[in-house]
């Protein structure tokens, strides 16, 4: 049986590593409609990725919550230590004891992270 060789290139778009950028010049042009149709840009007015986590966050109880931080810590195995440092920054903007949870989880002093 063949298998495929697995390719370590990162092929999608947010990442870390500045690949796979978005690249405007090769949209496709808006098509003409009922006047002008487009590519919504949700990014015009939507600045606020935090209080829904948090509040979702402080809603789970003390159990749920250290299920959360064990899950994160898991699902981020071996990721590289900046990604696990931007999550929990993340997290912290959500809810402190959130981002503090995972950091404890993640075995990271929040002396490390930015806020």
């Amino acid at each position: 049986m063949h298998r495929a060789a697995r390719s370590t290139a990162i092929t999608y778009e947010p990442n870390s590593y500045g690949e796979w950028q978005q690249q405007p010049d090769f949209a496709e042009p808006p098509l003409a409609l009922e006047g002008a149709a487009d590519h919504w840009n949700y990014r015009e007015d939507d600045d606020d990725y935090y209080s829904q986590p948090g509040k979702l966050f402080r809603i789970m109880t003390k159990a749920q919550q250290q299920v959360l931080f064990e899950n994160t810590a898991r699902a981020m195995g071996d990721a590289p230590k900046e990604i696990k440092v931007r999550h929990i920054g993340n997290c912290l903007k959500a809810d402190p004891a959130y981002g503090e949870g995972v950091a404890k989880a993640l075995g990271i002093a929040l002396i490390d992270v930015q806020r």
